[in-house]
């Protein structure tokens, strides 16, 4: 035991907190029954100081002398009683659920991180193991949290005028060409000029990043030579991770977060992050023991009611965290205002958040994670996405959300990709156009509660959604057996890469309908990064352990896909510039604010409104849609009413093509073409067209025209 000089600390704040003379270590555990901190050097010698202290179950010593860049960990003693929910082992070194930094990756070849002896039976988790695995175990560290922010500001950007990029640190910038070698695949590199310039050329307000809370990689794909590439397999849920850092892992990537945040606001774009607090890298009963099983595994996770030796599991990843738990709670909330308010990130997208939902196992609206978050004078005023389902009984959670939240809404997904592979009907596909207000009208909430998504990073791209009927896996090395056969693709008549210029034209135009669809829905648009220039990943749908070409952006794609993109900006300045596109209030479809035309008018190919009998045809594949751009609904900062041009929008499905008449008079005599999907380099203005004047609608096509 050390002979350093150690005080009592405080119980609170919990993890380490470097005041300038030395360091505050809190950590919490309710069941351990004594708990030494670890003290690395540069060399690996241990330095062990017992904890003596402890207050409402936070074990704290304050460690004079003891500052930036130390590394320490955790020994935590306590009965070693699975049938009981206990597996304290003090052998294990653990890493602090509440570290700042995380120094790398558990080196799996190096020692047994399990609690106990494996011998291929799962009776083996009864018996510990006395192994010491601290040079397996990734070290903690103690930073300097100090950083100029200079006057950073963030966006504040409406919801009505969001639009979301989802990306991933690594994959965005590891091959992009204008980025640095060294800084590529980094924190640094996405805040390079080259790589925001392309956000902001493309027109999007926001980037979800995939997670970046510190990660450990599953044992098994460490043995298969893979990784963790979408970053869902948390540990540390204040750190940063270690593997985005260009300018070190000693408490630098802390720094080099800020500093990217810092970048992107003065950019305009906010920053949203991928939250995983359903569940941690530890896995099932037999998984590792890396920091929350060995500080207090029947306080952090949810076990079997009645069997406590086995994890209750909501997320498929083996466990699923308590957040009935009053620790667990503090954790996330803790969690989260630490990235508000020391990192200045924007929102949340909370992956699995039915999972955060669950009383014991129904799912509850009004859970205490709700209501905590609701009453955070903080975490109440940033952007709110939940994934509304996860694995558990009534998981599927779409539209049961609170008031502040917004949800990625999966019916949008599927209808929109059923609609242009010609397999549903208008009516459902006219509701998700319009922002979904049979799921999120009726307790009070706004279009912009719909996340729109036609792809995301689970599952195909848009290039392979048009390109693939089935999923091709082979590299995650599972038979097959990975990834949702799901898909709702259409590949357009041939499976995979083809030479055919018809089949090529045509998953050309069908991505582009899919963008327009998106782009210009009711709601907040979530746009996949690399869609906007046709990123594949070969037809593979579950890339979670990819970290290679198959995930990365492929840049020669924004030269060789040009077309795409250059239509992909027209869209989102379409969207921008037009309130009609981005209403704050639900259509109705009647007249409304002292206009003299209806919100919104659905019509037939004859132009004539469509009818009870036309909604409910289940082989109808045209509808056509008038939007008033003088009754938005929407008001400016000041509260006078924020108006525009009015559009037509003519959508054909089918697989021939149908003419349409324009609708009468009444809703504008003449009609300018603004685009169309066939005819992608058609110039707006280019053609103009007469009320009730009879235009032809390519099959599979979307024409989009505004009143003269």
């Amino acid at each position: 035991m050390s002979e350093r000089e150690a005080w009592p600390g405080a119980p609170f704040p919990l993890g380490p907190s470097w005041d300038g003379e030395g360091t505050n270590f809190s950590l919490f555990s309710e069941h351990a029954e004594g708990v030494e901190l670890c003290l690395f050097d540069g060399d690996e010698m241990e330095e062990r100081i017992e904890v003596v202290d402890q207050t409402d179950h936070n074990w704290h010593v304050y460690v004079p002398g003891v500052g930036p860049g130390r590394r320490y960990g955790y020994r935590v003693r306590g009965p070693y009683e699975p049938d009981e929910g206990h597996r304290f082992n003090p052998a294990k070194l653990l890493i602090d659920p509440y570290a700042k930094a995380i120094e790398g990756d558990v080196r799996w070849e190096r020692a047994n991180v399990l609690p106990y002896t494996p011998d291929g039976t799962e009776e083996a988790d009864l018996e510990p193991d006395d192994e010491d695995d601290q040079d397996a175990i990734p070290k903690c560290l103690v930073i300097d949290d100090r950083f100029d922010w200079e006057d950073d500001r963030p966006p504040h950007t409406p919801w009505d005028r969001t639009v979301i990029y989802e990306t991933h640190v690594r994959g965005f910038t590891v091959a992009h060409p204008g980025v640095g070698e060294e800084l590529r695949g980094t924190y640094a590199g996405l805040a390079c000029e080259e790589a925001i310039a392309h956000l902001q050329e493309l027109g999007v307000t926001a980037v979800e990043l995939l997670p970046v809370h510190h990660i450990a990689d599953e044992s098994f794909l460490h043995e298969r030579g893979l990784t963790n590439y979408w970053g869902y397999s948390p540990i540390g849920y204040l750190a940063p991770h270690a593997g985005y850092a260009w300018g070190g892992t000693t408490g630098e990537q802390v720094r080099e977060f800020k500093a990217m945040v810092k970048a992107l606001h003065q950019a305009g774009i906010e920053v949203i992050l991928d939250v995983v607090y359903n569940h941690t890298a530890e896995g099932n009963h037999l998984g590792p023991t890396l920091s929350f099983r060995g500080v207090d595994n029947a306080a952090y996770y949810r076990l079997v009611e009645d069997d406590p030796r086995f994890n209750m599991d909501f997320t498929g990843t083996g466990n699923s965290l308590n957040p009935t738990s009053p620790a667990v709670i503090r954790l996330i909330m803790d969690s989260l205002r630490y990235f508000v308010t020391e990192c200045h990130v924007d929102g949340f997208r909370f992956d699995l958040a039915s999972a955060l939902a669950r009383g014991f196992y129904e799912v509850d609206r009004l859970s205490a994670f709700f209501e905590t978050i609701h009453q955070d004078p903080v975490l109440s005023q940033v952007k709110l996405i939940a994934e509304p389902w996860d694995l558990g009984p009534g998981g599927y959670q779409v539209g049961n959300f609170p008031v502040l939240w917004t949800e990625w809404n999966g019916r949008y997904r599927d209808v929109v990709r059923d609609f242009w592979r010609g397999e549903s009907d208008v009516g459902e596909f006219a509701r998700r156009f319009t922002g979904s207000s049979d799921l999120y009208e009726a307790d009070g909430r706004r279009p912009f509660a719909s996340i729109n998504f036609v792809t995301a990073h689970d599952g195909f791209t848009l290039a392979d959604l048009v390109a693939y009927n089935d999923k091709h896996n082979d590299a995650n090395q599972e038979g097959g057996a990975d990834g949702t056969d799901d898909n709702r693709s259409w590949n357009c008549g041939v499976e995979g890469q083809t030479a055919d210029p018809d089949v090529l034209a045509l998953r050309a135009r069908q991505q582009r309908n899919l963008l327009t669809t998106l782009l210009l829905s009711q709601g907040v648009p979530m746009l996949l990064g690399g869609d906007e220039f046709g990123r594949t990943q070969g037809g593979n749908n579950n890339a979670w352990c990819q970290d290679n070409e198959i995930s990365w952006f492929d840049w020669s794609l924004r030269e060789r896909n040009a077309d795409l993109l250059a239509f992909t900006r027209r869209l989102l300045a379409l969207r921008a510039a037009e309130p009609v596109f981005r209403r704050a209030t639900f259509l109705t479809g009647e007249v409304n604010n002292g206009s003299l035309l209806p919100d919104a008018w659905w019509f037939r190919t004859d132009g004539r409104r469509m009818t009870r009998r036309g909604w409910e045809r289940p082989d109808a594949t045209t509808l056509g849609l008038f939007l008033n751009g003088e009754d938005t609904g929407n008001r400016d900062r000041r509260g006078r009413p924020e108006t525009g041009d009015s559009f037509i929008l003519l959508f054909n499905a089918g697989h021939e093509g149908v003419t349409f008449r324009l609708p009468a008079r009444r809703l504008g005599e003449r009609w300018a073409l603004e685009l169309r999907t066939d005819e992608p380099q058609a110039e707006p203005g280019s053609a103009s067209f007469e009320a009730l004047e009879q235009l032809a609608v390519t099959a599979r096509s979307v024409i989009v025209l505004r009143r003269a």
